[in-house]
């Protein structure tokens, strides 16, 4: 069968992306063909159909985006937003002509208004055409509090998410389960974040070994990883706030992930708490990405998993996410990792019995003294992170997205 996936961007390092590539791994090896569909792909993924106008970042879908939901409302934005969408209808119709489409999967493109033509684009198209469709929801629009009030509440009703016969719903958590039943009667499937915990993980290898000394880390030093993108509900200053109650000198905080989707207001005010704070902040986005890289010069861009297999500790402070795709990376690469309580990780996650130092939106004497234990403590860093791997492979693991997948694709017979 031909699965298509549909989003603003399928690329980089961002949550999306990440698991759409791990979905793309099952369904290729449950026999399927996946091809991609975005404004922006990376070159080593599925074959596809660039469509820069899909971006979330394109000017006029941003323009629109800003217009909705932070005003002043212009006469002509819906003229704009119906126009627009038009337009991305024809690049769906030979996204699917071309790559003969059997299965159309949005990503995220039907849950939260980021380009909010798209979104009408997918619905009249999946409306017209009937095409057996699995939209699949990282971050419902009501979960943003920046999305509350807009311009267009009659478009977010339609169309954020669609309820139409030929769709079947899939969300990453039971809170957002619980929610499209309760605001709009929608049923769907929950399907987490998952990792490829069958796999054993990658260990250091020759292009990786001089990590640590091209971040500027001296041999005992202690890197400490926040692998997330610098937005505010990333709860970062929480990071910066543990390392300053460490005290430990060796201690060094590292961003992998790019500021940008946001505004780069939050990297700045963390630079600057970090400077006040004594702690040694390192962001080092632009030597992270998807793939490995030499430049001509000799300098490398190193792929997340470098970092894991080089990090001793991890901090994964956010105040909200749709699950914890980082939490779920750290397990594999059997890091220990603190955790603050968000609401998904409260009613998904900690129930399992996870042994992390969990926080619940401050870091206290208690959770300094837990996070020093780990980083001093080999055995008993190895008992919590064995424990937290076993766990993860049985309720997270590619088996259970694979079960997932082959009964919604059933039910679109």
């Amino acid at each position: 069968m031909n699965i298509g996936f549909v989003s603003t961007r399928l690329a980089g390092t961002d949550g999306v992306s990440l698991e759409t590539a791990k979905l793309t791994a099952i369904l290729t090896r449950m026999g399927h063909q996946v091809f991609y569909c975005a404004g922006k792909l990376d070159p080593e993924g599925p074959p596809g159909l660039l469509a820069p106008e899909m971006h979330f970042a394109h000017p006029r879908a941003r323009r629109i985006h800003d217009e909705a939901f932070a005003g002043p409302t212009p006469d002509d934005l819906r003229e704009r937003v119906y126009g627009m969408a038009a337009e991305l209808r024809e690049i769906l119709t030979t996204f699917v002509d071309r790559f003969s489409i059997e299965v159309l999967f949005p990503q995220n493109a039907l849950a939260i208004p980021m380009h909010l033509p798209l979104g009408v684009a997918l619905t009249e198209f999946i409306a017209e055409t009937h095409i057996p469709t699995i939209a699949h929801h990282h971050d419902l629009y009501w979960e943003r509090p920046r999305l509350a009030t807009t311009a267009v509440p009659d478009v977010l009703e339609r169309c954020f998410p669609p309820d139409l016969p030929s769709v079947r719903h899939l969300v990453i958590n039971s809170l957002a389960q619980a929610a499209l039943w309760r605001r709009r009667g929608i049923s769907a499937r929950v399907l987490p974040n998952v990792f490829d915990f069958e796999t054993p993980p990658p260990t250091p290898d020759p292009f990786s070994a001089d990590l640590r000394g091209a971040m500027g880390l001296d041999p005992d030093d202690r890197l400490i990883l926040q692998p997330t993108r610098v937005v505010p509900r990333k709860g970062i200053e929480l990071s910066i706030e543990l390392l300053r109650r460490l005290g430990d000198p060796r201690c060094r905080l590292l961003i992998t992930h790019p500021a940008g989707d946001e505004g780069m207001g939050y990297l700045h005010r963390l630079q600057d708490l970090a400077d006040r704070s004594g702690v040694d902040l390192r962001y080092v986005a632009d030597r992270f990405g998807p793939a490995r890289r030499m430049a001509s010069d000799g300098v490398k861009t190193y792929n997340l998993w470098d970092a894991y297999l080089h990090a001793d500790f991890v901090t994964y402070p956010s105040l909200i996410e749709g699950f914890g795709n980082a939490l779920l990376e750290s397990i594999y690469f059997h890091l220990p990792v603190l955790v603050n309580r968000y609401p998904v990780y409260t009613a998904d996650i900690g129930p399992l019995g996870f042994d992390f130092v969990e926080i619940e939106g401050a870091i206290t004497d208690e959770a300094v003294a837990h996070v020093r234990h780990l980083l001093d403590d080999a055995d008993r860093r190895r008992e919590a992170t064995e424990r937290n791997f076993a766990l993860a492979r049985e309720h997270f693991s590619y088996a259970v997205a694979e079960r997932c997948l082959r009964e919604v694709l059933r039910s679109l017979r």
